[in-house]
């Protein structure tokens, strides 16, 4: 990978060793082909004949020429632009539901509560909550809605109202609302899943993976396991969709470090859009991920993917979030280097109205930012969010997954280090892994295809 260009290069085992070789002496100004040719044939770790040598450093000059390799960072300097750039907020995070009827053992909001008391959001509150994403969106048409928990579907009606609010917004306003549903499915039904269809652009169903993982990871509040009611529901909800426009979401936790078999087990139930993630909880949880799993988490990553390919050859494949990577185009500069744009463009919304930067901050009143009704009113803690961005984090700088995870969680950064700008390590681990992953999974998609 050539991290600046976003280029990704498939070579053989002599141009796999002579670009590190190359960019070292271009840094030591040795930059003609001629002396570049001659310093590699002098070095005697490099067991190749000259002209197979020579084949390779012209196919280097070349890539380098035409700006796939070593290619300079000119985004440094951009990043100081855009934190300059007028703050528009363009999607919500509406906390409808302050309230779950689940239990789940590594919910960061407590059962729903998030620090507090639990609630539901009253659709005077979502009306002015929608009334200020309009608002202060500026001119961006396309807006964004995720209704979250808790669990929303204890709020139901609310939610199909300020569905029906957001619509009567959108052409007086010329705007246009896109909705997502995130659900633990137990009150799922037709009635819902017939309107969900018909106006969530996107569905989040929460699910662990296999039965005995789910069910002790994702109980009742009386103990009994959640998996085998929910799991119909899922199904219907995937195809009544074309296996499109949904996905079902996991957590893997210390309990299932093998958790491949979560992943495959989803996809053997016929879902074709998986998301299972690391958790991220403090080292005094028993579940918590450590830095002694990783060597087993990354042979996880491997597993999966070369299942993947091997399912997709048959004709068999699905998609897994964290796989997923565009190399031809992908987000726009600014979402490469700064992120999910929590605090900045995408704020969550509590019950009473009170908005925070993203929903892992909610009940933080370090990070209370202000409501709905008078808006942003710490702006200190958004321009503080602004600023925040790979060139802002020391351990991003040189990491080459900079451009395909933006910098990583603000909340995690913070809930380990005490300041957004650090990365949380277990995590940055993870992420490159994946990203790893990502490009092989691209690369043997590419063989198939010649």
């Amino acid at each position: 990978m050539d991290v600046n260009s976003g280029s990704i290069h498939v070579v053989d085992d002599v141009v796999s060793d002579i670009i590190p070789l190359v960019e070292e002496l271009a840094g030591k100004s040795v930059k003609d082909p001629a002396a570049l040719k001659e310093a590699l044939l002098r070095r005697t770790d490099l067991p190749y004949p000259e002209e197979i040598l020579t084949e390779a450093l012209e196919e280097v000059l070349e890539l380098e020429a035409a700006g796939q390799l070593f290619a300079p960072d000119i985004y440094e300097n951009y990043v100081y632009d855009f934190t300059k750039r007028q703050t528009v907020v363009k999607a919500l995070c509406l906390h409808i539901a302050h309230d779950c009827n689940l239990a789940c053992k590594y919910c960061f909001a407590e059962e729903g509560e998030y620090h507090g008391r639990r609630a539901l959001m009253s659709l005077e509150v979502g009306k002015k909550a929608l009334d200020f994403l309009v608002a202060n969106s500026g001119n961006r048409i396309n807006l964004e809605v995720d209704f979250f928990g808790g669990e929303p579907l204890m709020n139901w009606q609310v939610v199909k109202e300020l569905v029906e609010y957001g619509r009567s917004l959108e052409e007086p306003n010329n705007k246009k609302f896109r909705f997502t549903l995130t659900t633990n499915g137990v009150l799922l039904d037709d009635e819902i899943l017939e309107f969900a269809n018909r106006e969530m652009a996107n569905i989040v169903l929460s699910i662990d993976g296999r039965k005995e993982i789910h069910d002790k990871m994702r109980p009742f509040r009386g103990g009994q396991g959640s998996y085998d009611l929910i799991v119909p529901k899922f199904q219907k909800v995937a195809e009544s969709r074309e296996q499109e426009r949904y996905y079902v979401r996991g957590t893997f936790t210390h309990n299932n470090l093998d958790f491949s078999k979560d992943v495959l087990h989803l996809a053997d139930l016929g879902f074709k859009q998986i998301s299972v993630e690391p958790v991220v909880a403090g080292p005094e949880d028993d579940y918590a991920i450590t830095e002694e799993d990783l060597p087993v988490l990354m042979e996880e990553y491997d597993t999966l993917a070369r299942e993947m390919v091997r399912r997709r050859k048959e004709g068999k494949g699905f998609n897994f979030f964290h796989f997923m990577i565009d190399l031809e185009g992908g987000p726009c500069v600014a979402k490469r280097l700064s992120g999910c744009g929590s605090g900045t463009e995408y704020l969550a919304v509590t019950p009473w109205g009170d908005l925070y930067p993203c929903h892992q901050f909610v009940g933080n009143e370090k990070f209370l930012m202000g409501n709905v009704k008078e808006g942003v009113l710490r702006t200190d803690i958004r321009d503080e969010f602004k600023c925040c961005n790979v060139y802002a984090k020391e351990k991003c700088r040189k990491c080459f997954a900079k451009f395909y995870c933006s910098g990583g969680c603000a909340a995690n950064a913070y809930n380990f280090h005490g300041n957004i700008n650090d990365a949380y390590d277990v995590g940055c681990e993870l992420e490159r892994k994946r990203v790893e992953c990502a490009i092989m999974l691209k690369v043997a998609e590419a063989d198939t295809e010649l």
